[in-house]
């Protein structure tokens, strides 16, 4: 079990990460009671219910609730439907691809095994492939509506309850520290939370976004969440235990930066395109 052995000596896991940039995922599926704070939340008929997996059911329920109130008067018919199905199953999709890549010889080499297919998501996975799965069904469809704005709060609600469950099932977590609200998620070293932290980000962000939701012009709001988290990500990464990939940064933060880049040139684009359409 190298993946559990690396766990339970978190600084050798690490440098492991570090130095040979090597994805160890667990196989915490059969063995949840090596790890985490609470990773079995509760059991139905002697069936243990993960801790992880019901606060992403239920982020992914509340998500889709809050997008449907939040455009509820705001005649979107069908498209809504679109848009919010293509979120979700881009975002499903997207969250597990990154997961099935990396750990491809577990899949290969048992690939009945239910823990190889289940395990791990990544949200920043998950936010691109609901992306681009939403940008295509639109041009699929011939969708102009803009319903970014709407997105935001159902997104950052979701990767709330999302990182709670990450924090009890001991996922995600950071580097050593000595900090008072360091954690032990098991064997007895203290860590920085990286998982509260980041749901006390999007927590502010989802207030943030439903308050103001209307008062940005469409698709405006989408493009600074988009900016704003991925930048968030970017820095959070320094602090989280993820191998370098490149340029002494990790691959998370490869791909944030992209994204902030990308939606910044965006803005950049439409501004000057809304500048020359003004003045013709």
């Amino acid at each position: 079990m190298p993946g559990i052995q690396a766990l339970r000596v978190p600084h050798q896991g690490w440098r492991l990460l570090r130095d040979h940039g090597e994805a160890v995922i667990p196989d915490l599926h059969s063995h949840p009671d090596l790890w985490g704070v609470r990773p079995v939340l509760f059991t139905i008929g002697g069936q243990p219910v993960a801790t992880y997996s019901f606060f992403v059911t239920l982020g992914l329920v509340v998500a889709v609730l809050l997008y449907r109130y939040n455009t509820k008067d705001k005649a979107v018919g069908n498209n809504g439907l679109y848009i919010a199905l293509a979120a979700v199953v881009g975002g499903v999709l997207g969250s597990k691809l990154p997961m099935w890549i990396v750990s491809y010889r577990q899949i290969l080499a048992d690939p009945l095994q239910p823990a190889v297919w289940l395990s791990g998501r990544t949200i920043v996975g998950g936010i691109i492939g609901g992306v681009l799965a939403v940008w295509l069904v639109k041009r699929k469809l011939g969708i102009k509506q803009r319903l970014g704005n709407y997105l935001v709060p159902s997104l950052t609600a979701g990767i709330f309850f999302g990182r709670i469950g990450c924090f009890f099932a001991g996922c995600c977590y950071g580097v050593p520290t000595s900090l008072p609200w360091g954690t032990n998620f098991g064997d007895g070293v203290l860590r920085n939370p990286t998982q509260l932290y980041e749901a006390a980000f999007v927590l502010g962000l989802f207030v943030f976004a439903q308050l103001m939701k209307d008062r940005f012009a469409p698709g405006e709001l989408f493009r600074l969440f988009m900016i704003t988290y991925f930048g968030w990500r970017f820095l959070i990464e320094f602090i989280r235990v993820n191998p370098v990939w490149m340029m002494g940064l990790t691959y998370y933060q490869v791909v944030s930066l992209g994204v902030v880049i990308a939606y910044v040139l965006k803005g950049v684009y439409r501004k000057a395109a809304s500048s020359a359409g003004g003045g013709s």
